[in-house]
């Protein structure tokens, strides 16, 4: 039986939505509202084929998210006839820790749940849930289902989530890895299951998010086994504003030298590291790029230093697997800069990764297998879709309750 199911992704200023019919996967509407809170707030969405663009004062998520109901509901748009037409309602929560290994359906319990991790998520945490009571009030009788971006990692093995720090503090405040990006890396993994042609449960991947934030997971018979990022979206890779792995004493010399508060140093390394730190131009891989072309040293060594952490942790989640059969690069610079991975790859022919310049000039848009005839290791290029997974999984709960 079909199914119109909403999906909402909550950030601090903005919505971002889609409108499903599942099980037919059928995209209805989708759009963004920014700037929440604004004079100059802005919803661009496309409804039943129309363009709709609205620009008005949005004081509040509550005010948001009834603009976006009254655009899907709009006759003008061919939308929805009523609100009643919504099915259920799915809602991306960064961070949900141990206590979901899965996609949970939203009760008191759940949202008291997600409140307790606000600690650990206070940027993601808060505005995912404002969403949720909103669309609760708004639907109180459809089911609202939360898909979680950490419950991927919780079948990580505890000697790849644990901190070599004491052991009480893993015990008594749960500090530990925990991976983000789950829904993307799900997602891109059961695709790449099916593009070699194996069940997910036989397959060894290692798969790359690679957009402003960036993260890889080794991937071992379909379940994560270590991920990039850890407690925090911060460790791992170089990201667009986020440093990636530094040494932790770097905390301590910057407030002893600069005299930086915790808060300072924290803001430093979330908003003005990365790319935009190094290059000192842009968080943009393809701002980077281009000055990097131009000639710009900067921009060069950000480009190298970002590439290289990769090709690091791409090695080591081969040794960690052992038999990969697949790496996967995905979001919006692993699925569009060719000369991104290229760089990445370059010189792993020794470890299995073969890649065919002229197939990875072509890749972009679509599913695409990228390595050589001979390379023992697959190269896949695969357009991540995390809305469609969280509209699977809000079906699939929804349909059983």
């Amino acid at each position: 039986m079909s199914m119109k199911v909403l999906v909402i992704n909550s950030g601090s200023s903005s919505i971002k939505f889609e409108l499903y019919v599942m099980p037919e996967k059928k995209v209805e509407a989708k759009g963004l509202l920014q700037k929440i809170g604004e004079e100059s707030s802005e919803l661009k969405a496309k409804v039943g084929g129309e363009e709709v663009v609205v620009k008005r004062r949005v004081k509040d998520h509550a005010e948001g998210l009834k603009l976006i109901v009254g655009a899907l509901t709009d006759a003008q748009h061919g939308g929805l006839k009523d609100i009643s037409e919504i099915g259920a309602v799915g809602h991306r929560v960064v961070h949900g820790g141990e206590a979901f290994a899965e996609t949970a359906l939203i009760t008191d319990e759940v949202v008291k749940a997600i409140e307790a991790h606000i600690e650990v998520a206070p940027l993601h945490n808060p505005p995912n849930l404002l969403g949720i009571r909103v669309a609760r009030e708004l639907l109180p009788k459809v089911p609202q289902v939360a898909v979680f971006d950490t419950s991927f990692h919780q079948s990580m093995p505890d000697y790849a989530y644990t901190y070599a720090i004491p052991y009480e503090l893993y015990k008594e405040h749960k500090v530990r890895r925990y991976g983000f990006h789950g829904t993307s890396h799900r997602y891109v993994a059961a695709r790449a299951a099916a593009l070699l042609g194996k069940p997910l449960s036989a397959v060894n991947l290692i798969t790359a998010h690679l957009g402003n934030g960036c993260s890889i997971t080794a991937i071992r018979g379909g379940k994560s086994v270590d991920t990039s990022m850890g407690l925090t979206p911060l460790e791992g890779l170089v990201m667009g504003t986020r440093s990636g792995d530094i040494d932790p004493a770097l905390i301590a010399y910057l407030e002893r030298v600069k005299k930086l508060s915790v808060a300072e140093i924290d803001n430093l390394l979330n908003k003005k590291s990365g790319l935009l730190g190094l290059s000192g131009k842009s968080n943009d891989v393809r701002s980077v790029l281009a000055a990097e072309a131009e000639g710009d040293k900067r921009a060069a060594l950000a480009m190298s230093i970002y590439c290289y952490r990769v090709k690091k942790y791409l090695g080591a989640y081969t040794a960690a697997l052992g038999t990969v059969h697949a790496v996967v690069f995905t979001a919006g610079v692993g699925e569009n800069a060719a000369s991104v991975r290229a760089r990445i790859l370059e010189n792993l022919a020794p470890l299995g990764y073969e890649l065919d310049a002229e197939k990875n000039k072509s890749a972009g848009g679509k599913d695409l297998d990228v390595a050589t005839p001979a390379s023992r290791i697959r190269i896949l290029v695969i357009p991540t879709n995390e809305e469609l997974l969280i509209a699977q999984d809000t079906y699939e709960l929804a349909s059983r309750n």
